[in-house]
């Protein structure tokens, strides 16, 4: 894969002239643009916005735009997503343009047939109150992809293993639990590893905050009937955040969780801790100082490993386009281009990040992703202590590519004790356990 953008040229070596540069263009490349020129481009039009040249960066859009497609390969497909991005800043800043998001990007039957039509620049807003939408996105990236699996997967273990057998009580803490579809592997383990013993299965808790109780009590009804087919005993209890905004539980735990003397804790943190940074870490601090009050036994921890969350617009920008273009090069890879999963995943769950990242400013933002060393410094600064990863877990990943996703591409390291899933040469994820 070519090298990270924050290593790419320097800004004049990037740009001629702004009034000349269609010309250049035209001379340089009588051929179709390369991969590499594309994303050059775009780095160019995000560097003439971030000194507020707006002009010199419409004029760039058409050359993209003409260059880009949501249903071509990888860098097309790449392209269009930050062109739409990179047109939502500007209509922020009342320039108008020809790109826009797709008006019926969430009718996912019509992606592969249906061409994208203008709208207006409420895209934010609209991916966020389509809900069922994005839940249909989140269960296509969990079964076409093996991220998410591979953090729930080791997060599972790991708290299997810190969990001796024979407690008699688990209590586990899923922070933004959505759909639940981390714990009915973790059910079965817990039933399988009872019946291969002297000792009877655990009485199961989990606790799982979510900002909408309705999704919250079909979730634990989901998981009370699948504990009940393996025999558990099972209870489940909602938690709902105020205002959608988890932060808020960083100022009334612990007294929102009731623990028992005879469970044994495990808090899980599946891409969660970023949603606490700001322009300062203090939230983040503070919830993780209440977690450590709790005394867990073990706190699994996985997150995006990108720095999404540099003030600076143009080095935020480098890092997204380096960190999807990974992403889109493994969905290249792995899947056929008319995929509807794959179409559904790029233009609305990881295209809803992108406008994030690339758009918003300030306390709207959310994608506030950091590398690894952030999330170590911050835990280690409030006493958590760094759990091994077990050989036994490396191997259950290892396998769980090989049987589900067949391609070479994916790429899982061993750094600080900690798992690191990437595609070719770039860490994408990160997953770690803490007590």
């Amino acid at each position: 894969m070519l090298g990270s953008w924050s290593q790419v040229q320097t800004q004049s070596q990037l740009m001629s002239s702004s009034n000349s540069h269609d010309r250049h263009q035209e001379e340089e490349t009588p051929g179709p643009p390369t991969a590499f020129h594309m994303r050059q481009l775009l780095v160019t039009c995000a560097d003439l916005i971030s000194q507020s040249d707006y002009s010199a960066a419409k004029r760039l859009f058409s050359i993209l735009s003409s260059n880009s497609s949501p249903y071509g390969d990888s860098t097309e497909r790449l392209v269009h997503q930050f062109i739409r991005a990179l047109s939502l800043r500007l209509n922020g800043h009342g320039i108008s343009t020809s790109i826009a998001p797709a008006a019926h990007v969430f009718n996912i039957n019509n992606m592969v047939t249906s061409r994208p039509c203008g709208t207006n620049d409420k895209m934010l807003i609209s991916y966020e109150s389509d809900q069922e939408t994005l839940r249909s996105c989140y269960l296509s990236l969990n079964k076409i992809t093996p991220f998410i699996r591979f953090c729930h997967l080791t997060a599972n273990q790991a708290i299997l293993e810190t969990i001796q057998v024979g407690q008699q009580a688990i209590h586990i803490i899923d922070f933004d639990i959505m759909h639940g579809v981390q714990w009915p592997p973790l059910m079965q383990a817990l039933a399988e590893r009872s019946n291969n013993s002297l000792h009877p299965p655990p009485m199961l808790r989990i606790t799982g905050t979510g900002h909408d109780l309705n999704v919250l009590h079909r979730t634990g009804d989901r998981l009370l009937k699948f504990a009940q087919s393996l025999g558990l005993r099972f209870h489940f209890h909602p938690l709902l955040l105020l205002n959608n905004d988890p932060t808020s539980l960083a100022h009334y735990l612990p007294s929102a969780i009731t623990l028992l003397p005879d469970e044994a804790l495990a808090v899980n943190c599946v891409s969660y801790l970023h949603r606490f940074l700001k322009d300062d870490s203090r939230e983040l601090l503070l919830f993780l100082h209440k977690i450590k009050a709790l005394n867990p036994k073990v706190v699994t921890v996985a997150e995006r490993e990108a720095n999404h969350n540099h003030p600076l617009f143009l080095q935020r920008f480098l890092e997204a386009l380096d960190h999807y273009t990974a992403l889109f090069d493994s969905l290249e890879a792995t899947l056929p281009p008319n995929s509807r999963e794959r179409l559904a995943v790029e233009q609305i769950w990881f295209g809803r990040e992108i406008m994030d990242i690339v758009a918003a400013e300030g306390e709207g933002r959310r994608e506030r992703h950091q590398k690894f060393e952030t999330w170590e410094m911050m835990l280690k600064s409030v006493g958590f202590i760094k759990v091994p990863l077990s050989p036994f877990a490396l191997s259950q990943a290892k396998l769980l590519l090989r049987l589900h996703y067949p391609s070479d591409g994916y790429q899982l390291q061993i750094l600080n004790n900690s798992f690191f899933l990437g595609w070719q040469n770039h860490s994408l994820f990160s997953v770690s356990s803490w007590n």
